[in-house]
């Protein structure tokens, strides 16, 4: 790659890291690719899942698992064995090195009515199992959290600090961490969620400093950050049609709107027209309890026969005219299927869920299934494109992304010096990741991956006794009813941000409990 201040020389900097998935799949709202982090002193080891939303690290906690839930809550909750014994949660009295912050509201997926405490402090993390080759950081923002709203841990690839009233400094990502340490070459990131329903399961994955130019294909779009630093990835979706549905070619919706991409959760967030022309189309049964829409075996097994593909147009505008880029799903991709908390059995249901407002649209890991994300924080920009498949996949070929500022080299000396792999990739793509452009469209880029630091976003510190301990009056579990929340903020602009003051939280009021 080069840049518009490259010098002759080369310089030495460090290779992407490949973040290996954890080979398991898991979930209790579809299938899904997890990867394994690593939490405390000794450490112990969670199955989690990427969020593109969040930029810290959640965990179960054992608060979480009450009597009321099955044996093994721990387990489908993506706790792995401690010492050698069952774990349900992570155990901060076990870790020499978990210092304490307190009891805070997370600002994950708030807008679509989830509101979760966590008990939040300063621990090791790493990724992959211990000895596996997985990177680890020091003195890292973790929230154990209890709310099964959170049924996995999630781990955050986003760059944002961490803000909390009793701390005078914004507290950086683990991403952050990676590129201040020159563990990865730039703040950035690449993932696909695998897809198991691909010949025989392909799994999932993430790249962190650069991307995997084999697990995409090469029809990607450039998209630049929105002004909203707290939700930077949004893209248009101009349009969302079939093919192959139970009515034969269908234009699902057509009138344009911005979506977050947040792999934090498996739905489809879109407007109620949009939900009931699928509904039509696919013979969906909408489930008033847990807001799901369920399909029922004669539906499925005629739809796997059509095999229908679903195709979300997307531009960085709401309307078409410009580039964009087509991401086609096949019928596989939604045939998912829940379990508890939401079913006592499994249900097979649709992934798609309706919106209140605009402020909830989300193209989730369920979209991630099919598509490729390339996130470039220094440049304030991302790529999508769709994802490739192949049955054997190939092995991997890891590009890196460079920070600003720095030549490209296909030198193989050592010391870090960036190898990079033979790959053809399509313009847009090469648009959306490298810096080869005048010096001063560089300089504004830069002007703005500045800008996006400067403004933080408040989190909420608990302001009376709210336990993490979720209610426990029935004998029975009962399925969530996600209720949706009141209007919030208008559709964000993609433009440029202003600047303003990074806000720290509130001190408590007191008599908050864990």
């Amino acid at each position: 790659m080069s840049s518009s201040t490259a010098s002759s020389s080369a310089t030495a900097i460090p290779s992407p890291f490949s973040f290996a998935p954890s080979q398991y799949w898991d979930g209790n709202d579809g299938s899904w690719s997890s990867f394994m982090v690593r939490v405390g002193t000794p450490p112990q080891d969670f199955r989690v899942f990427p969020s593109t939303f969040g930029q810290e690290t959640l965990i179960p906690v054992p608060e979480g698992c009450t009597e009321d839930d099955p044996a093994n809550c721990g387990s489908l909750r993506g706790v792995m064995p401690f010492q050698g014994d069952v774990s349900t949660g992570f155990q901060t009295n076990a870790s020499t090195t978990w210092s304490d912050i307190g009891i805070y509201t997370t600002d994950l997926e708030t807008q679509i009515g989830i509101n979760a405490n966590g008990m939040y402090g300063f621990d090791t993390v790493g990724l992959q199992v211990e000895n596996s080759g997985g990177t680890e950081q020091t003195h890292q923002v973790v929230a154990g959290i209890a709310d099964k709203s959170f049924m996995y841990g999630i781990m955050g690839l986003g760059p944002r600090p961490s803000n909390f009233s009793v701390l005078s400094d914004p507290q950086p990502s683990f991403l952050t961490s990676l590129r201040n340490n020159n563990t990865i070459p730039s703040k950035s990131y690449a993932y696909t969620a695998g897809a198991s329903y691909r010949y025989s399961k392909v799994l999932g994955s993430l790249t962190l400093g650069g991307y995997d130019s084999s697990r995409l294909s090469s029809n990607g779009t450039i998209f630049p950050f929105a002004s909203d630093d707290s939700k930077p990835l949004q893209v248009g979706v101009t349009q969302i049609t079939a093919r192959n549905t139970l009515l034969g070619s269908a234009t699902l919706y057509s009138t344009g709107y911005f979506s977050l991409i947040d792999s934090t959760i498996p739905h489809i967030w879109m407007p109620v027209a949009a939900c009931d022309n699928f509904a039509t189309n696919f013979g969906l049964n909408y489930d008033n309890q847990t807001d799901l829409y369920l399909i029922n075996d004669t539906m499925h097994s005629k739809l796997t026969n059509l095999n229908p593909e679903i195709i979300f147009k997307l531009s960085p505008q709401t309307t078409d005219g410009g580039e964009s880029v087509n991401i086609v799903l096949p019928y596989a991709a939604f045939a998912l299927q829940a379990s508890y908390p939401y079913y006592q059995n499994s249900t097979r249901y649709f992934p798609i869920r309706r919106a209140a407002n605009d402020s909830q649209y989300i193209l989730g890991r369920t979209f991630l299934q099919e598509a490729y994300l390339i996130a470039d924080y220094e440049r304030a920009n991302f790529t999508i494109a769709q994802a490739a498949f192949a049955n054997p996949m190939p092995a991997e070929k890891l590009v890196s992304i460079l920070p600003p500022g720095v030549k490209a080299t296909n030198s193989t000396g050592g010391g870090g010096v960036v190898t990079r792999p033979d790959a053809v990739l399509s313009r847009n793509v090469i648009i959306g990741i490298a810096v080869g452009v005048v010096a001063g469209a560089a300089l504004v880029l830069f002007i703005f991956a500045t800008a996006f630091y400067i403004r933080r976003r408040r989190r909420q510190r608990i302001a009376a006794a709210l336990p993490l301990l979720p209610s426990s009056e029935t004998s029975s579990p009962q399925p969530p009813n996600f209720s949706p929340p009141a209007e919030v903020d208008a559709r964000p602009k993609l433009e440029l941000p202003s600047d303003s003051e990074a806000a720290l939280n509130e001190l408590p009021t007191g008599g908050e409990k864990y």
